[in-house]
């Protein structure tokens, strides 16, 4: 459909590896580098960063899979090279830069990440084959998780003398707690399709040939209801973590008082 999003900013993120269509309150957000296996850089962070500012207010429903056989097979590796990507800091720049330097690039970089979580709006991910790394953190920056059944969740930070530091760390712990989160970080293994919906990590998992329309479906499921009512109640669940019982009975009644006017349109 027609949008008011310039035509020379789809050019560029189309070049970064990224595709944003819009059916109305459905955003679709496509890695489409599958030759590279979607690997990530900053031009693709910074095309997903400027897609979360340029989604319309009338977007409910952000849906974010990848062409070819790989969600994401991580950081493009020519990042650790000394020559780099060209244009792009290098990681041996990027390490020699002042302290102020290093956390501001990096906060930077995680800006592609943290949208998905907005509370006016719910973010699913459609996961197939490998989302390693980046990949595996871009997976976790949704809220919800459809998994192909060959998906293969790694976070190879760790092994290569890093650390997770594209926001996935706070909702890896959230899912599946400080001892599983740990163990998967630390070691680098793989998790596949069986263990991530045991665990939480994933919803559900599928053939692969049903993961779009399984995908599809549940945005689909999620529009079918309220809008106000969505918000609130994803409000309420994101903090609960953070609230005593009776802050979050508390929470609850001030929610529902909310709606309750809302609908008798006080």
């Amino acid at each position: 459909m027609t949008t008011h999003i310039p035509d020379a900013d789809r050019t560029a993120w189309g070049q970064a590896g990224v595709r944003l269509d819009l059916d109305g309150e459905l955003a679709t957000v496509t890695l489409c580098d599958p030759k590279r296996r979607n690997a990530q850089t900053p031009a693709m962070w910074r095309a997903l960063a400027a897609i979360g500012r340029a989604l319309p207010g009338t977007v409910r429903v952000a849906l974010l899979q990848a062409e070819g056989t790989s969600f994401s097979a991580g950081l493009d590796r020519a990042m650790f090279t000394p020559e780099g990507i060209p244009g792009e800091t290098g990681f041996l720049q990027l390490a020699a830069s002042p302290d102020a330097e290093l956390d501001a690039t990096i906060a930077f970089y995680q800006e592609a990440f943290t949208w998905w979580r907005r509370t006016d709006l719910i973010s699913i991910a459609a996961v197939q084959g490998h989302a390693v790394g980046a990949g595996f953190q871009l997976a976790l920056a949704c809220d919800l998780r459809v998994v192909a059944e060959d998906v293969q969740f790694a976070m190879k930070e760790t092994s290569l003398g890093l650390v997770p530091d594209l926001t996935g760390t706070k909702p890896l712990t959230d899912l599946l707690g400080y001892a599983r989160a740990l163990e998967i970080c630390a070691t680098g293994r793989r998790v596949g399709a069986e263990e991530a919906v045991a665990t939480g990590l994933a919803n559900v998992a599928v053939p692969a040939a049903e993961l779009t329309a399984t995908a599809k479906d549940l945005a689909a499921a999620l529009l079918a209801a309220p809008r106000n009512a969505v918000i609130e109640t994803k409000a309420l669940l994101q903090g609960a973590g953070d609230r005593t019982y009776e802050q979050q009975r508390a929470a609850e009644r001030e929610s529902q008082a909310r709606r309750l006017r809302d609908l008798a349109g006080l």
